[in-house]
């Protein structure tokens, strides 16, 4: 892989281009209210995001499983459809970023698991859709990461081939769907990681404190 080949940068949504974080767990709250139980404080539900509306209420209602639990989901997926993107802005530096991209003629698309109705509003909403070379939900296809269909179909979608395309993600199933589609990759801590989460072992190219170290990573100027 050689670095001056990329044409193309491909974002996971969650923890790594927007911030949804704020929406999430206040409608996870919200359930939770609903049912009677204390919020769930931001820093433990942050580390969840990521992982969507499953590992949102699984950590909100640990105690239930089956239809109860799927139930919550539900209604956690009616209330944020509602309210998709009241506090959700891009990352400190992404815009900079996604400017620095189009200066150089480079194209970015977007490759996530959240759901197409959500992520065609919220996307919207912040004015993104229409700049964005590709976007492919959770839902696009019959596979979603950690599998590589997703991020082929993307890469197809540009026209370009995988390893034309650098993937930056913040959990390991982005690392596993990147790899198997040998598309480089890297990780971005400041998205929702855990404390348990160790993002050396998953293999990425690198890491990143900060989206704009995306282009230093780029331009070979990364200091690890």
């Amino acid at each position: 892989m050689k670095r001056s080949e990329i044409r193309s940068v491909l974002f996971d949504l969650d923890g790594t281009l927007l911030d949804t974080a704020p929406d999430l767990i206040r409608v996870l709250n919200q359930v939770r209210v609903e049912q009677g139980r204390e919020p769930v404080p931001t820093a433990i539900a942050r580390t969840q995001v990521s992982h969507g509306s499953a590992g949102l209420i699984r950590l909100g209602f640990p105690d239930l499983s089956g239809d109860p639990l799927e139930a919550l989901r539900l209604r956690l997926l009616e209330l944020y459809s509602a309210q998709v993107a009241i506090d959700t802005a891009l990352f400190d530096g992404c815009q900079a970023v996604l400017d620095e991209l189009r200066s150089r003629d480079m194209r970015w698309g977007i490759v996530t698991n959240k759901p197409g109705f959500l992520t065609t509003p919220l996307l919207a909403s912040l004015g993104l859709g229409e700049h964005a070379g590709c976007v492919v939900s959770g839902d696009t296809l019959p596979q979603r990461k950690p599998h590589p269909a997703p991020l082929l179909l993307a890469a197809s979608q540009l026209a370009l081939s995988p390893a034309q395309c650098l993937y930056v993600g913040d959990a390991e199933r982005d690392v596993q769907s990147a790899r198997a589609a040998g598309m480089p990759v890297l990780v971005a801590r400041y998205g929702y990681l855990s404390p348990a989460d160790d993002p050396v072992a998953w293999g990425p190219d690198a890491l990143i404190d900060t989206p704009t170290q995306i282009i230093d990573w780029l331009d070979g100027t990364l200091r690890a």
